[in-house]
């Protein structure tokens, strides 16, 4: 398999399961190496050091941090350790944001759970503002491609309510606002800013939200090929967003979904 990415890493924000993951696999087979950023359990980190093998089994370099990404000394201290892992050649160049930490309770007090202003703050600052803070980051360094990619991920919830929803549908519609806006304002430093709106993926987040189960017969019906969205289809999307040949997309909101999205 051709190492297209020689000297390339890409920065990957929630990367030790479901979208994340499947991209940073995806990536790491055409030599593109792998940082990433996530938050686990100590009982899971066998298995996820198992998925890590496997990107270094590409043959490409892998550092991994097991911090709270939302804590501007941890982003100091990533951001420094990254930088001394490129050398001399190496450049960042892509930002992938995959982070799933939104609040799932109701507008409506049930069972003593109701969503407050703390709960959407909380999720928009995780899901969202969090962007933006590592992609400053990155960017006031030198280390930044020339070409960089910049690559969220979004969903149908932004724009369409769904019960239990509001905080994360919040978080997703300012991703996407803060993505177009990059897409503007740092077009002319060589940015490409882009969300992907995936379909219905059945990924561990995925199945927090409740009536999941529901949502996944509903995305059957609806998908033209009558399955649900793969992560691997996504981490195809990413790549090929990262490629030379997709220079001139900008600023959009791509569904990745086999057509989920027409009914």
């Amino acid at each position: 398999m051709v190492k297209e990415f020689k000297n390339n890493w890409a920065l990957i924000l929630g990367g030790s399961s479901g979208l994340g993951l499947a991209t940073a696999k995806k990536l790491s087979r055409y030599g593109m190496n792998i940082c990433i950023v996530h938050r686990d359990r100590k009982s899971e980190m066998p298995e996820i050091e198992a998925h890590f093998d496997e990107i270094r089994a590409n043959q490409v370099s892998l550092i991994s941090f097991n911090k709270d990404l939302l804590k501007t000394e941890n982003r100091e201290e990533i951001l420094k350790i990254l930088l001394d892992n490129l050398g001399d050649k190496g450049v960042v160049k892509c930002l992938v944001h995959s982070i799933a930490k939104g609040n799932l309770k109701p507008m409506i007090d049930v069972d003593n759970a109701e969503l407050s202003k703390l709960d959407l703050e909380i999720t928009v600052d995780a899901m969202a503002l969090s962007l933006y803070d590592w992609f400053k980051a990155v960017y006031s360094t030198s280390k930044m491609a020339k070409d960089f990619r910049l690559i969220s991920f979004t969903s149908e919830g932004g724009r369409r309510p769904l019960k239990n929803y509001a905080a994360v549908s919040a978080a997703k519609a300012s991703l996407e606002a803060i993505t177009r806006n990059i897409a503007i304002e740092f077009a002319s430093k060589g940015v490409r800013a882009n969300c992907i709106q995936a379909g219905v993926t059945n990924t561990k987040s995925f199945r927090m939200i409740p009536g999941s189960e529901k949502l996944v017969a509903h995305a059957l019906k609806r998908n033209p090929f009558g399955r649900l969205t793969l992560d691997k289809d996504v981490a195809n999307a990413v790549y090929l967003l990262c490629k030379e040949e997709a220079a001139w997309i900008n600023g959009c909101i791509i569904p990745v979904d086999g057509g989920e999205h027409l009914s």
